[in-house]
């Protein structure tokens, strides 16, 4: 279940084995649950107006999904540290299929966690045209391999 901290080399590249296709229900939920009011998300009247003509998905949406699909390849066994330098070069819409992909940038073992490293990665959420839609780094706190 999931790679250890040994099993994560730094220039190692993983792929989503699925991608998932966003439901307009996707996006009207999520806003509704995070109690955004930005119309744009949610009104399609309102988004017509728009330089994009219809809703964007929620730019939060898609950086949870993006780095759920990442979960089975870097983050299994791993708690989340946090992430950085978020990015959304293209919008999302419903009836977009979001995949990942994901580089491990650079590892070390944890000064303050004994039996456990620190795995920083470059994650990136592309739609059906290859398009990046979401890109942005993390860190992760990831188990050493039992001896």
């Amino acid at each position: 279940m999931g790679r250890t901290y040994e099993e994560l080399e730094v220039g190692a590249i993983y792929r989503s084995r699925f991608g998932r296709t966003v439901l307009e229900a996707d996006n009207v939920w999520f806003t509704l649950l995070t109690l955004n009011t930005n119309p744009i998300h949610f009104d399609a009247r309102y988004a017509a107006t728009t330089e994009w003509e219809k809703p964007l998905v929620d730019s939060t949406f898609t950086l949870a999904l993006v780095t759920g699909l990442s979960v089975v390849d870097v983050s299994e066994r791993a708690v989340n540290l946090g992430w950085r330098e978020v990015t959304l070069p293209a919008p999302v819409f419903a009836g977009d299929t979001i995949r990942a992909e994901t580089e491990i940038l650079s590892k070390r073992e944890s000064r303050s966690r004994p039996g456990q490293g620190v795995v920083t990665v470059r994650t990136r959420g592309l739609n059906q045209r290859d398009e990046v839609v979401i890109e942005f780094e993390r860190s992760v706190l990831v188990p050493l391999a039992d001896d």
